[in-house]
């Protein structure tokens, strides 16, 4: 009689969120133990494969915002899959340095069963979370939220 075969167990999410929460230029690297080789990432502006692509978007980050960082809101967990929750905080490099912004999205994860991420896809309204706090941009997007609602 052969035993049944066991499902991998779900794996934690205190490294990616550990490292989400305190990440920093010099923690980029935890990345490829983190990722998959072959990962896929997808958020408003980006949808790139490999860890290298993947990194790379963080790179820009801290190239292009001021104290960029995550707080984690919340967590959903089922088998292979997991979706969090987050906050991220910054300030904008070019324009007011002084107020801190905040972007409200979700993170959907895929693992493999080796733990790794293979999937990573960020859901967040870029209209509203960002173009709205723009200069000259922002204007023009509330008006056009206010036009689609009459």
């Amino acid at each position: 009689m052969n035993p049944m075969p066991t499902a991998a167990a779900p794996p934690s999410l205190e490294p990616v969120i550990d490292f989400y929460q305190q990440i920093t230029p010099e923690r980029l690297g935890e990345i490829e133990q983190l990722y998959a080789a072959n990962a896929h990432f997808k958020d408003p502006f980006n949808a790139v494969h490999g860890t290298a692509a993947i990194r790379s978007i963080f790179e820009h980050m801290f190239r292009s915002l001021h104290e960029p960082r995550f707080v984690v809101t919340g967590q959903v967990r089922q088998g292979q899959q997991a979706f969090l929750t987050w906050d991220f905080r910054f300030r904008f490099q070019r324009w007011d340095t002084t107020t801190v912004q905040t972007v409200r999205g979700a993170s959907h994860l895929v693992f493999n069963h080796q733990g790794q991420i293979t999937l990573h896809r960020d859901y967040w309204d870029a209209a509203e979370e960002l173009y709205e706090k723009l200069p000259f941009v922002g204007g023009l997007m509330r008006w056009l939220k206010q036009r689609a609602r009459q």
